[in-house]
């Protein structure tokens, strides 16, 4: 029997391989018990009462689960395991958990050290849960207890512990990186916050400083605050507005001073021009008496040439008189076309001057129109030549183009008349104040040209714009609003209304 339990033990690899005769006697053992007879002999002495049956058997440092198991007409068959330090340990590499085994008052094996086992008994008390205090460690313990279930023999309870400090041992960490990430986030928000406050407060600040400043020297030319490139938008809109507001108060000063210069100065030229056109009409008078009565060809030429400037001198005095006086309007029917033409031949009568062409893209079906035709044949007489002067400064002017004089209706029932001239042009410094009085770029020129125009065609309820490119050319728009005149005057030679401007 011997050789067929060591064949067996091979297989089974237990503790304890063990075959009885009915009697009780040991046929054969084998394992690391079955080499010791009186362990066998101990171990089955274990054996409660009955032939068969599982039951505990303690040794030190582990304790033998053992079964016998009844064979036919040979005997019993007795199997065990052992649970040991090296079983424990696997087990609590499994469930992380440490593990004791308790037969009574005593741990019979466990994987704490020996200290904390001392104190692992009073701890538990019988419990099946308890939280104990081993060492310097608390640990969460649960009592299993492994015999009642038919394991007859050792009364063995196992023993799980899980350390309760150990698992709480990252809440410190936890703990300090809340705490960090608490104050990063607060400093990061402390950040985001002002960032963004300074989006709205820097440009408040700028605004503030600059109104301070304009309201200490009055100097409304003082440049607002420059926007930034996170500036909030409603900041932004702030700034621009108050730009624009300074802007706009600055050229309101300027405007209104330029209107009480023009105001005194159109007041001081009416006296000058009054007293300096009585002495002219002498002078003329006398020249052209002169001129007849002459018996010398030399004397006459400078006669003739005094005569000239004196007419030009009378022309500047009725352009300071035009310019300075209210403007009398005399409206009546007036057949557009016509008057266009008869300002075009009037520019372009010189042997120099240039041609100056007469367009009507879409032909009005009613060419007539309600306006001053004198005052608006002067207003196109004065733009066609300066017109024809920007041509006739240009270099290569052989072969000019021709002065272009366009009409047309609007939607609204008005007109619209563009002089487009291939002139020298106008520099760009200069486009805003061609219309001032008195500023002129010609040496033999009285500045009042565009400035009367402009009046007149403002007095006709209308608007003059002028654009150039330096070189290339100029165009002059005038648009002239619709206008009707009372019944009585509908007709094209009836009487005309005069009104003021």
């Amino acid at each position: 029997m011997q050789p067929i339990v060591e064949d067996y033990q091979t297989f089974l690899k237990g503790d304890v391989l063990l075959v009885t005769d009915p009697a009780g006697r040991v046929l054969g053992r084998a394992g690391r018990f079955g080499a010791d007879a009186d362990a066998v002999a101990r171990i089955l002495n274990a054996r409660p009462d009955g032939a068969t049956g599982s039951w505990f058997w303690a040794y030190p440092g582990g304790v033998l689960l053992v079964t016998a198991v009844p064979m036919d007409f040979l005997g019993t068959l007795v199997v065990g395991a052992s649970l040991d330090r090296a079983v424990v340990e696997r087990i609590k590499g499994l469930t992380h958990s440490d593990i004791a085994l308790v037969s009574g008052s005593t741990v019979v094996v466990s994987t704490l050290p020996a200290d904390q086992e001392r104190d692992l008994l009073p701890g538990v008390g019988g419990r099946e849960a308890a939280l104990v205090r081993l060492g310097a460690e608390d640990f969460v313990i649960r009592a299993h207890t492994l015999s009642p279930a038919g394991v007859a023999g050792v009364d063995l309870t196992a023993l799980v512990l899980r350390s309760r400090t150990a698992q709480m041992a990252f809440l410190p960490l936890l703990h300090r990186e809340i705490l960090l990430t608490g104050l990063g986030a607060v400093l990061i928000a402390t950040v985001l916050g002002y960032g963004i406050a300074r989006t709205v407060t820097r440009p408040l600040r700028a605004v503030t400083a600059t109104m301070r400043e304009i309201s200490a020297t009055g100097n409304l030319t003082r440049a607002g605050p420059a926007e930034g490139r996170w500036d909030d938008e409603d900041a932004r809109l702030l700034s621009a507005t108050f730009r624009q507001l300074t802007a706009s108060l600055d050229r309101f000063q300027r405007e209104a001073a330029q209107r009480e210069r023009l105001s005194s100065l159109g007041r001081l030229s009416t006296v000058v021009a009054h007293e300096v056109r009585n002495p002219l009409m002498i002078i003329k008078a006398t020249i052209q008496t002169l001129r007849r009565d002459s018996p010398t060809e030399a004397v006459r030429e400078a006669a003739a040439s005094i005569e000239e400037e004196v007419a030009r001198l009378n022309r500047v005095v009725s352009d300071v008189l035009d310019f300075a006086r209210p403007v009398q309007f005399v409206l009546d029917r007036t057949h557009l076309v016509e008057l266009c033409r008869s300002a075009a031949l009037a520019s372009a009568s010189g042997p120099g001057d240039v041609p100056v062409t007469v367009e009507t893209p879409v032909p009005p079906e009613d060419p007539w129109i309600v306006t001053d035709a004198d005052r608006l044949r002067a207003v196109l007489v004065n733009v066609l030549t300066n017109a024809q002067i920007a041509v006739g400064a240009r270099a290569d002017r052989e072969d000019p183009a021709p002065i272009l004089l366009t009409v047309s209706r609007t939607l609204e029932g008005g007109a619209r008349l563009v002089v487009t001239d291939r002139g020298v042009g106008i520099d760009p410094g200069d486009l805003p104040r061609v219309f001032d009085p008195f500023f002129t770029t010609r040496p033999s020129g009285s500045g009042l040209g565009l400035a009367i125009a402009r009046n007149i065609v403002e007095g006709l309820g209308g608007t003059i714009d002028v654009r150039s490119q330096l070189g290339r050319g100029t165009t002059v728009d005038i648009h002239l609003p619709a206008g009707v005149p009372p019944a009585a005057d509908r007709r094209p030679n009836g009487p005309g209304r005069v009104v003021g401007a």
